[in-house]
């Protein structure tokens, strides 16, 4: 390590002490955490409400769909009115939705409780985004500040696996209700840490009216962006059954969202940002394909082993824990060093040598076998999420790193989203290795995308580490 290395590594180390990034950690795990908790509780849920299984799976549909909404808009927010204010209002709905869920009466209740969730879960990683932002800023450094990134990996883009076992154990000690009332804890503490040890955001200069306000934030924009995402969601949650209504109402809004942004003076979704920084859509739609395969082996995978293997929803999440424990460690050593070509590399190979022998896994494969398959997915996110994030970090702007942030979640949840279409579609009418197997092709051609996305980015290609020449 170089002296400049020593010299900004100490920087870092004290401008992010412990108490200003733990809250920030804790935040930002809530919403990854809470989109797989709910997979344990849904068949007690279904017996509690009187519904089918099948009609509560909008819980899961629900989240994804506020979250995917709600991560940009509250780094708009964040930039705008302070990270700090809204990372407190969201941990706020959090503790709401937490309270919603576990008294909820029926299935209507339910989803509302899901969407407070995901609102306000969504607040933590772009208000962080943020505030790391501007205190790397305020301290003098030019790198990013790996270590902290590779925290707030872990903390968000690596704890998805950890809601399965967590899950089970509380549903199958407390009840269903305990998938709900977990977050009142979790968010009481956050909130506490938050408030006594982020700092204050600077004070507006002046008071704006609520026309300046909806200007500055486009409302007009979130809106569209919120109407095109609910759209696209309700065609791909549709699958098989094609709902092409929902489809046509995705494009045409996504069209007059297009018009709409391309002439406004602070566009919500700056297409004109992504037009000028190829290498920042490219690190977006290279994130939503890894989130594709990884989602996939998450809860596809899982449905297998729970159908064909006659595994608990408890011991079928402790199959897939040595996943995300590999994806934790692996990240921070790559974020810590600010690495982007090799790690990239290592994600669209891992992700193909993972796809393909999901596609050699029977019912009478040994778990050990099955276990190092997924293990194999576990390098994909660990090299994945930390250097697609220190990606972002370099190539966007401070005053625009909240948005950026939240998209880069969002398109996350796209790829999310479509596995979980991919799944229902395959999975239809029953479990079958033979699904599996169609499942893995799919993952094949979609990982081949990954590599050859990394591969052909001159770019990113030239680059060792953030901000460091080859």
């Amino acid at each position: 390590m170089t002296t400049q290395q020593e010299t900004a590594s100490t920087t870092a180390q004290g401008a992010f002490g412990w108490r200003f990034v733990t809250p920030m950690f804790m935040g930002s795990a809530l919403n990854p955490v809470n989109s797989s908790l709910i997979a344990t509780a849904l068949v007690p849920i279904a017996a509690a409400m009187g519904v089918s299984v099948g009609r509560t799976a909008v819980l899961v549909s629900a989240l994804y769909l506020a979250s995917s909404i709600a991560q940009p808009t509250a780094g708009k927010l964040a930039e705008e009115f302070g990270p700090r204010l809204v990372f407190l209002s969201g941990i706020l709905l959090v503790l709401a939705g937490g309270l919603v869920g576990g008294f909820a009466p029926n299935l209507a209740t339910l989803i509302v409780a899901r969407v407070l969730i995901g609102v306000g879960t969504s607040a933590g990683y772009p208000s962080a985004m943020l505030l790391i932002r501007r205190r790397a800023a305020s301290a003098g450094l030019e790198a990013p500040p790996g270590s902290v990134l590779g925290g707030l990996v872990i903390a968000g883009m690596v704890t998805p696996a950890l809601g399965l076992p967590v899950g089970g154990a509380l549903v199958g000690a407390w009840g269903w209700r305990a998938a709900f009332f977990v977050n009142v804890p979790l968010a009481l503490v956050t909130l506490f840490m938050a408030a006594v040890w982020i700092p204050r955001d600077p004070r507006p200069e002046q008071a704006r009216s609520a026309r300046e306000v909806a200007r500055r934030i486009d409302l007009a924009g979130i809106v569209g962006f919120g109407g095109g995402m609910a759209a696209l969601v309700i065609f791909l949650m549709s699958l098989p059954s094609p709902d092409w209504i929902a489809l046509a109402a995705a494009v045409a809004v996504f069209a007059a969202l297009a018009w709409w942004e391309l002439r406004a003076g602070r566009p919500f979704f700056d297409i004109r940002l992504l037009g000028k920084n190829p290498p920042l859509a490219r690190s977006y739609l290279r994130w939503a394909v890894m989130c594709l395969c990884v989602y996939t082996v998450l809860y596809g995978v899982t449905q297998w082993l729970q159908a064909g293997r006659g595994l608990s929803a408890l011991a079928a999440g402790l199959v897939l824990l040595p996943m995300s424990a590999a994806g934790g460690i692996i990240a921070r050593p790559v974020a810590q060093r600010n690495l982007l070509r090799l790690p990239l590399l290592i994600a669209g190979v891992s992700c193909l040598a993972g796809s393909a022998g999901v596609l050699l896994l029977t019912s009478s494969t040994p778990l050990a076998v099955i276990v190092l398959v997924t293990l194999v997915f576990g390098v994909t996110l660990g090299t994945g999420a930390s250097a697609n994030q220190t990606a972002l970090y370099a190539q966007v702007d401070a005053a625009q790193i909240g948005t950026a942030a939240g998209l880069f979640r969002t398109f996350g949840y796209i790829g999310s989203i479509a596995s979980s279409a991919i799944i229902s579609i395959v999975f239809h009418t029953s479990v079958t290795d033979h699904g599996l197997h169609v499942i893995a092709v799919v993952m094949t051609a979609v990982s081949v995308v990954a590599l050859v996305l990394t591969v052909a980015d001159r770019r990113l290609m030239s680059l060792k580490k953030a901000g460091s020449p080859s």
